[in-house]
């Protein structure tokens, strides 16, 4: 298989390899974590006018008609400087959850928004025991009149201060652990009865725990077919998913380059401790995970395909992040290892990376989460699992 990229596909690498190494800096980096926002309302900006917002959307409603291959380029770039713009619970998530479960002119204008930098989203399904599992939800939403009802909270919202919308998975039938009756639906970030206890994350960024009490939303506020919405959630999570393994894949190739850098200039009993063997040794081992990485990525990445079958997309892209999460967890800890004592200051770069890395290993779901996800997908045949329901098989144009 061919992984050479494409002119147009290189230019935009070009694009976003030039954005980072100007804008992103470790001191500017460390100025916008302890911002208000924790991130750049101007480089947002930017991000919406070199057309990265709607890089890889459907051009039927209003993106670039790119693929995951250009969310995987802008990724990558992304890990390697420690981004903190909100690009995947906006764009990634939030987005993707518009462009197929969309089916009124209101979804459209808030996509379209989104796409011009004027909207920010956040996906709001995780609950206190749900564990990952998407099919676990416990917030529901009953009928009020044309409209519905929601009551419940969902935990460790991705930028959720600055969201501007929420895309919120809520039961509208079933039991709590039931694949059927999971509805997804928006619910503005100041309607009445909405709640938020906002904090830092451990690698400097933001995320909120939300609750919804009682909180009045219209039937235009659905995504999707009401009670189907598990197909298109399970798709919206995968896609993430692919985009925060290539943030992970350039936090560790940057890692992995800036260790090697380190080992040969430091110098113990009057040499580099590069020439001592047993580092060379590490220093490949890292090489290897960061490779092996790498074309993992790559599996996962072709894996995401609205019309493909689901059980193969869900198998590639949870051994996908199960392997890159033990690699991420071999290439930082020995990072922080062959730097010593000055790999845990928080004035050096490299705890940083250590940071992000341990909490990309974590979002979306675990190690654990995801080889159990690997073995169950291998297990069931596709057929009824296919695509990603009729909302996102339709792809219903914007009326």
């Amino acid at each position: 298989m061919d992984f050479t990229l494409s002119s147009e596909q290189q230019q935009i690498k070009e694009s976003v390899d030039r954005f980072v190494a100007d804008a992103y800096g470790f001191d500017a980096r460390m100025a916008l974590s302890k911002s208000a926002d924790g991130f750049s309302r101007d480089h947002w900006s930017t991000f919406a006018e070199l057309g990265w917002l709607g890089i890889a959307l459907p051009e039927d409603r209003g993106g670039f008609g790119g693929t995951p291959v250009e969310t995987m380029i802008v990724m990558e770039a992304f890990g390697k400087a420690l981004v903190l713009e909100p690009f995947v619970p906006t764009v990634v998530l939030g987005g993707t959850a518009l462009a197929y479960g969309g089916t009124n002119a209101a979804h459209g204008d808030r996509l379209n928004a989104m796409i011009a930098g004027d909207v920010l989203l956040a996906l709001a399904y995780a609950e206190g025991n749900s564990r990952y599992d998407p099919s676990i939800v416990g917030t529901t939403a009953k009928p009020d009149g044309s409209g519905w009802i929601v009551d419940g909270t969902k935990r460790a919202v991705a930028y959720g201060a600055a969201a501007d919308t929420y895309v919120v998975s809520v039961r509208t039938g079933g039991g709590e652990h039931d694949e059927d009756g999971i509805t997804l639906v928006l619910i503005d970030r100041d309607a009445p009865g909405v709640s938020r206890v906002d904090y830092r994350t451990v690698d400097g960024q933001r995320a909120s725990d939300v609750t919804f009490s009682g909180v009045r939303i219209g039937a235009d506020a659905v995504l999707g077919e009401p009670g189907k919405g598990l197909g298109l959630l399970e798709y919206v999570l995968d896609s993430g998913v692919a985009a925060l393994c290539a943030e992970a894949v350039g936090n560790m190739s940057v890692m992995q380059k800036t260790t090697v850098d380190y080992i040969k200039a430091r110098e113990q009993f009057g040499v580099p401790i590069g020439s001592f063997q047993v580092l060379q040794h590490r220093a490949v081992d890292m090489l290897i995970e960061v490779e092996l990485s790498r074309s993992m990525l790559y599996y996962g990445t072709v894996a995401i395909d609205p019309n493909g079958d689901a059980k193969e997309r869900m198998r590639a892209i949870s051994g996908t992040k199960a392997q890159i999460g033990r690699s991420g967890r071999v290439v930082g800890e020995s990072a922080i290892q062959l730097h010593g004592g000055i790999g845990m200051s928080e004035e050096y770069m490299i705890g940083h990376y250590f940071k992000r890395m341990s909490m990309l290993g974590l979002a979306l779901g675990d190690t654990d989460f995801h080889l159990r996800r690997f073995i169950a997908a291998g297990n069931k045949s596709g057929g009824e699992g296919s695509g990603i329901g009729s909302a996102g098989k339709q792809l219903a144009g914007v009326n």
